[in-house]
């Protein structure tokens, strides 16, 4: 069985979905599977053991300059003829766009799946599919991608296939090079550390820096864990104003790769994060995780650990299916340095009684 997992960006979508990969190849290990993502995106997947193929696109090059539909065409079929080199069993489109389902419909997958309406994003892409299906709508999206991938691998051998729900496998590949680059991070640190992220995509998901600072002290004070603080490119204003904001001469800033931030997290002793794609990374890697979250919600976008805690304003009304990238009250990230480390306080205690640097996922 030939499968395409079309799951285009972004870094945390595409983590969220590395699962229902990895549950397809334990069902049918015979199966052989490819992956579309964007070139800006794709880079987690490279060299990961349970592809057949990574197929590179540049959707944005597609909307340049081709105001004629039948130019944009062309350069559609170009970029994805990769695609029908295989011959396909089957696509399974997890992002629900147009654009997604429309690769999908290009790859000449004799049976392309994706979800119902009320799942969609784009509702009108489901028309690009041959079979749609219903899945649970309020459930973690790592689950909801396990029941898209289940039905459809069912559908396709005609039996149906049960996918586990636990022991949920993120498998990232890694090379030496990303684990000598984290390990010159933590022998920085000396000893134990904890991870925070204060970067993000939406700026209405970002915990302000300066709070990142106090908590470093907080952090460094009460648990003695050393705090390393990354940044990923462009952010390099945000570790200024961490490092601005705290008296604690231990901080480490660091600006690792993101298969480097990868090996970092998995083994650090805690992660301090927002909605972003290292929150995603860090809890694949199994690193215990306190989330902060605003006009996202954890029950959906968090982790799938029950032992993760997040920090969130459940005293407002707006945070409910906000989803703004931007807003003009932004309250929802209101959140104190002492709030999040009684956070802190509640997850390492858990892994203290578990016996663990790290929570099983």
């Amino acid at each position: 069985m030939r499968v395409l997992i079309v799951k285009l960006s972004s870094i945390g979508d595409i983590v969220h979905t590395l699962p229902a990969a990895a549950a397809i190849k334990e069902a049918v290990p015979e199966a052989r599977l490819y992956w579309v993502a964007e070139r800006r995106s794709s880079k987690i997947l490279r060299n990961n053991r349970l592809l057949d193929g990574l197929i590179e696109v540049d959707t944005k090059a597609l909307r340049r300059g081709n105001a004629v539909l039948g130019k944009t065409l062309e350069s559609a079929f170009r970029q994805f003829q990769e695609l029908r080199a295989p011959e396909l069993d089957l696509s399974i489109d997890f992002q629900g766009l147009f654009k997604s389902a429309s690769i999908s419909r290009l790859s000449g997958a004799g049976r392309r799946f994706g979800f119902t309406k009320d799942n969609l994003r784009e509702p009108e892409c489901r028309f690009l599919y041959t079979d749609r299906v219903e899945v649970e709508p309020r459930q973690n999206v790592v689950f909801r991608n396990l029941d898209l991938a289940e039905k459809a691998v069912s559908a396709v051998l005609d039996e149906p296939v049960a996918f586990s729900r636990s022991g949920i496998e993120f498998p990232v590949a890694t090379d030496a090079s990303h684990k000598d680059e984290a390990a010159r991070i933590a022998e920085k640190a000396g000893g134990p550390y904890a991870v925070l992220n204060p970067g993000g995509g939406w700026i209405t998901k970002l915990w302000r820096a300066e709070d990142y600072g106090a908590l470093a002290d907080l952090i460094s004070d009460e648990t003695g864990l050393v705090p390393v603080v990354t940044a990923g490119p462009g952010e390099e204003d945000l570790l200024q104003r961490v490092a601005a904001a705290t008296v604690s001469a231990r901080l480490i800033p660091a600006r690792p790769s993101l298969k480097g931030f990868y090996e970092l997290a998995r083994s650090a002793s805690l992660y301090v994060g927002g909605d972003t794609g290292p929150t995603h990374l860090a809890v694949a890697a199994g690193c215990p995780v306190v989330g902060i979250f605003g006009p996202t919600e954890w029950w959906r976008n968090g982790s799938v650990n029950p032992e993760d805690v997040c920090v969130g304003r459940e005293d407002i009304g707006c945070r409910i299916d906000c989803h703004r990238r931007t807003c003009d009250k932004w309250i929802c990230m209101d959140i104190s340095p002492k709030e999040v480390l009684e956070a802190i306080r509640t997850r390492l205690k858990t892994s203290k009684r578990r016996g663990e640097k790290k929570a099983a996922i």
